[in-house]
């Protein structure tokens, strides 16, 4: 397993998707993760510390376990199948470990929020076939990512179709 955090968002050029980066630690290594706006979403709140006067979904599975007294030890992007990753939400409760099945923007929308760590596993970044960021980045992409984040509103929310 290979410790990485949210880098960025940033969208596809050709798809209009949204993209999590995940940047392993040393910051050689990069992971792009398509996902849904609305994931997308939720992760840039976090990023950003944007509070929303009611709970969003993350929120609310968070403010549940911290109910619970459960902890969210880390979350493990750990398969990559037909070109779909998953994810497992690694919690501790009363002593006993429980691995979630998630998809992999839900659990780093709960990670962030939970400040737990996030583990690539080392065949999903051979089988994704990682960036290598020694090389060169080009910053086109995170900037009108930025842009459009910055001019966002609560508002906005709930005018996406998907």
């Amino acid at each position: 397993m290979l410790e990485m955090k949210v880098e960025g968002l940033t969208l596809d050029p050709i798809t209009n998707m949204p993209i999590i980066i995940l940047k392993d630690l040393t910051g050689k290594k990069a992971l792009p993760i398509w996902v849904g706006v609305f994931e997308a979403n939720a992760i840039a709140l976090e990023m950003e510390q944007v509070s929303t006067p009611r709970p969003m979904t993350h929120d609310l599975i968070k403010n549940i376990l911290d109910g619970l007294n459960a902890k969210i030890e880390h979350i493990l992007v750990n398969d990559l199948k037909d070109n779909t990753f998953y994810a497992v939400i690694s919690i501790m409760l009363n002593g006993n470990k429980f691995n979630i099945d998630s998809r992999p923007s839900d659990a780093i929308a709960v990670a962030l929020r939970a400040k737990a760590p996030i583990y690539v596993s080392e065949k999903v970044i051979e089988d994704a076939r990682s960036i290598d960021l020694s090389e060169s980045i080009k910053d086109d992409d995170s900037e009108q990512w930025k842009k459009w984040l910055e001019n966002l509103r609560p508002e906005d929310f709930g005018k996406y179709e998907m």
